[in-house]
């Protein structure tokens, strides 16, 4: 898979959270999709399918109260890895990133990992 295709199909599905737009992801989902939430830790929700998927992110989409900010995205091949920052409606904001890949112009997987509130680990002396 060339570069440029997974590009321009993570632009879509950014697209479609920072313009409110359900209607995107239609044609992004494959058949045999698999997501993996950032909830509950450590290791998220697991669906798999295009209807879950789907519903998923088009539910995510049109919440006008929260939303995505999209930090950067580096694509290679057919996979990109999207780093975003979550905002939540009511203040506060939470940081993450999806690995991302792509097969025959769909999203096939789509593993979201967060930094979660806490206290930081301590250094070895």
């Amino acid at each position: 898979m060339r570069s440029n295709e997974t590009s321009e199909i993570v632009r879509r599905f950014n697209q479609a959270f920072l313009e409110h737009d359900p209607a995107i992801f239609e044609d992004l989902i494959a058949p045999d999709c698999v997501m993996e939430t950032i909830q509950p830790a450590p290791d998220g929700t697991r669906y798999e399918g295009y209807d879950v998927n789907l519903t998923f992110w088009q539910t995510m989409a049109v919440d006008r109260v929260n939303c995505f900010e999209v930090e950067d995205t580096f694509v290679m091949g057919d996979r990109a890895n999207v780093r975003w920052r979550f905002h939540f409606g009511g203040g506060g904001s939470l940081r993450g990133v999806s690995l991302i890949r792509v097969r025959d112009g769909r999203i096939v997987e789509a593993l979201a990992y967060a930094k979660t509130p806490g206290q930081s680990a301590l250094l070895p002396e």
